[in-house]
């Protein structure tokens, strides 16, 4: 019985994968997707972070640095789950994906991409609550960008966006406290 519902959760998550993917050869997505998933890669996060930590003051300044803590602490668990959880990555898997022609070899459960970028954004937002109409969107099409390129499935996403979420609104509130 829990056998078969892994297995139709896993159906209906190739399902979600197969109707995201489907859409990898247009033009102008793959401009925005390939484009966009890069602001969740570390050379992006750190150096937006790093910036707006040596260029700002006030709110800002102190929110960048719960933003880079949050980032710093995202990671741990994103590693422990890929070597807890060894997933193949879609494009192993499903016959059909579309990718890159060099992709990750990596483990996919959970997307370090998406969980970095909602760690770096929530203090953002829990800070500045009208941000949320910039940075959610950035957030989701990061995580949406992983499942287009071929690279996750929606769960690791999911997870991601968990994560992400859960240490920036705990390294908020517990970080800026101390500043």
């Amino acid at each position: 019985m829990i056998a078969r519902s892994i297995n139709a959760l896993y159906e209906i998550e190739c399902c979600i994968f197969k109707g995201i993917n489907r859409y990898f050869e247009r033009k102008v997505l793959n401009i925005y997707f390939r484009t966009i998933t890069h602001a969740g890669g570390a050379k992006c996060t750190i150096l937006s972070v790093l910036l707006l930590m040596l260029l700002s003051k006030g709110t800002i300044h102190k929110t960048a640095i719960v933003s880079m803590a949050s980032l710093a602490i995202s990671h741990i668990p994103v590693q422990i789950f890929k070597k807890l959880y060894p997933r193949k990555r879609p494009y192993m898997m499903i016959v059909g994906t579309k990718h890159h022609l060099n992709p990750l070899q990596d483990h996919s459960f959970p997307s370090g991409h998406t969980t970095a970028i909602f760690s770096v954004v929530i203090p953002f937002i829990v800070d500045v609550p009208a941000s949320i109409f910039l940075l959610l969107p950035l957030a989701l099409s990061v995580g949406v960008s992983r499942i287009y390129l071929g690279l996750h499935y929606p769960s690791d996403v999911l997870a991601g966006m968990f994560l992400g979420t859960l240490t920036g609104i705990l390294s908020y509130f517990q970080i800026i406290q101390l500043l």
